[in-house]
């Protein structure tokens, strides 16, 4: 399968690196890794065992890879207003463009675009961090959950997941891609937003009781968000707890937000705060610890 990764930070560089070293066509658009990855190829350093692919077909210009099997879009959310650009030299007859970006709104974008048909929902739950360029970090998790936007062929998601796991990526199906955003929500609206305004690893706020606690009740909040949203199934509120014994697990770890916040970039507080607190609010829930976050960062950020 001919598949091009726009968006190669850690996230697109990892699982482009997997699909490649799985046999797949991989095309990477690649910006300040571009020069590292010609010259010296990628290298993952990865909890599940290092590798590393001499090789890699990079480039500066979509209209350089040509039309696609697949568009696998792994770009930050702010940066969302350049899809078009970057994605039209992609489509052919038959493309299919999976977006595993973080928060609300992606598939709706993506669907004006270039039309529903063609989107693919899909979260990935994963722990991964940039190092040198032309290398990533995977310290935890991985797993991939896609489902229809519009399009509801089974088949084809079948075969996708069949792909992704074959080349090593945990990739399961869902009927609801919508509960799985939220269920992602549950865990990136307190630990992005909190570890981004404080400058805290994850472990350091789990270790002190009231921000133990604080993170439960905006886990909370999200939650009731979230079952207002006509899911499948309700999101249970065990799920809070659950996710705060998972991110036990993870050691000292920086959420994407942190470390965009360090290095002076934008974060993506519309796409993971504003969209779900819009969301929310419209169907009369409350969510003021959320609005406090979002309003927070939006003070401290670039």
């Amino acid at each position: 399968m001919k598949i091009a990764v726009v968006g190669s930070g850690a996230l697109g560089l990892y699982y482009g690196a997997l699909l490649q070293r799985g046999g797949e066509d991989i095309h990477f658009l690649l910006r300040r890794d571009y020069d590292a990855v010609s010259k010296n190829g990628l290298k993952i350093f990865s909890i599940n065992g290092d590798f590393e692919l001499p090789t890699v077909q990079g480039y500066r210009r979509s209209e350089d890879i040509g039309p696609v099997d697949l568009v696998l879009v792994g770009l930050k959310t702010f940066a969302n207003d350049v899809l078009r650009e970057l994605v039209s030299p992609l489509i052919g007859k038959g493309t299919n463009i999976l977006t595993l970006q973080n928060g609300l709104g992606n598939e709706e974008t993506l669907a004006e675009l270039f039309g529903g048909e063609r989107i693919i929902g899909g979260v990935a739950f994963l722990c991964s961090n940039r190092g040198e360029p032309g290398e990533v970090h995977h310290l935890g998790a991985g797993r991939i959950i896609i489902g229809e936007y519009v399009c509801g062929d089974q088949d084809r998601l079948k075969m996708l997941a069949s792909v992704f796991n074959l080349c090593g990526i945990d990739c399961r199906i869902t009927d609801d891609i919508k509960k799985a955003r939220w269920e992602k929500l549950v865990w990136n609206i307190p630990f992005n937003g909190l570890c981004a305004l404080l400058l805290q690893t994850v472990d350091r706020l789990l270790a002190v009781s009231h921000t133990r606690s604080l993170i439960r009740q905006i886990m909370l909040e999200v939650i009731r968000a979230a079952n207002t949203q006509k899911l499948s199934t309700p999101i249970a509120e065990k799920y809070a707890e659950d996710m705060l014994l998972f991110t036990d697990n993870m050691g000292v770890y920086k959420p994407s937000m942190l470390i965009d916040r360090e290095e002076g970039r934008q974060m993506e507080t519309t796409a993971i705060f504003r969209k779900p607190l819009e969301s929310g609010q419209n169907l009369g829930v409350a969510m003021h610890r959320v609005e406090m976050l979002a309003t927070l960062l939006e003070q401290v950020g670039p």
